[in-house]
């Protein structure tokens, strides 16, 4: 049998738009204005109204912070596409499944263009110093795959910090647990910096990872370059050998022998 090795590997070689990471800014520039926007106004807060009259047990509503915060940012999005006339040039949101890639699709028109963000939206903890570090972002083998099949597959990362605190309730004279959105960042992961990035490989092909959601440094790459990095992380651990990389390859169409 000949032995193989990476560089012999014939590579279906992505190549991106021209204008592609002005698109990405361009995306991201609105992500952040929408939720200004809201946060200005005041419309960054989710209250949940209980018949506890303790109120809700703090230490465990971080636990469902994720679901509730990527709810209310589908609200806050979907809120702005109804406006056909809207200031944002946001067309359409499309919340995703459970387990789908992103969270949300947002499409946005620029000029004649439409630009397509996937969005996956973490949720962190203004009051756990430690929340935000090395969360799982995406599978190896599914962000390697989407952006082979879609050079200009734009994947963001938007970080939603959060604090909760009680407040009594005026009218029911019940305490309502309050979640109020207090800082947010969006990324392109295909920009977010060699050091930043980190590969676990638990569950199953492994999972991408950023080591600190909250302190991100951009490093501007092309599709391709993204897809070596990827490749990198995935060989660099000890847990994975060439063989399965090469099963991976063949199995998702990365490679042409």
């Amino acid at each position: 049998m000949i032995q193989i090795n990476y560089e012999d590997l014939m590579f279906k070689i992505p190549v991106e738009s021209e204008t592609y990471t002005n698109d990405s800014n361009f995306v991201i520039s609105k992500i952040t204005s929408i939720l200004d926007e809201r946060k200005n106004i005041g419309d960054n807060k989710i209250i949940l109204n209980t018949n506890l009259k303790l109120g809700l047990p703090l230490e465990n509503i971080n636990k469902i912070a994720g679901p509730m915060i990527e709810a209310w940012a589908v609200e806050v999005f979907s809120g702005i596409r109804d406006n056909l006339n809207n200031a944002y040039n946001l067309i359409n949101v499309e919340a995703q499944e459970r387990l789908g890639m992103a969270d949300i699709i947002l499409q946005f028109r620029k000029n004649a263009q439409i630009i397509t963000g996937n969005v996956d939206v973490k949720a962190t903890s203004d009051d756990i110093p430690k929340s935000g570090r090395s969360p799982n972002i995406t599978s190896f083998s599914r962000i390697r795959t989407a952006y082979v099949k879609n050079p200009d597959f734009m994947f963001i990362v938007l970080s939603i910090k959060h604090k909760v605190y009680s407040e009594r309730n005026s009218a029911t004279g019940l305490i309502d647990g309050i979640m109020e959105i207090v800082s947010y960042n969006a990324y392109d992961l295909k920009f977010i910096s060699d050091e930043d990035l980190s590969y676990n490989p638990a569950l199953g092909t492994g999972q991408i990872q950023i080591k600190d959601i909250h302190y991100v440094n951009y490093q501007y790459r092309t599709t391709w370059e993204m897809c070596q990095l990827l490749d990198k992380k995935y060989l660099s651990s000890k847990r994975r050998t060439f063989e399965d990389f090469y099963r991976e390859a063949k199995k998702n169409q990365w490679i042409k022998n």
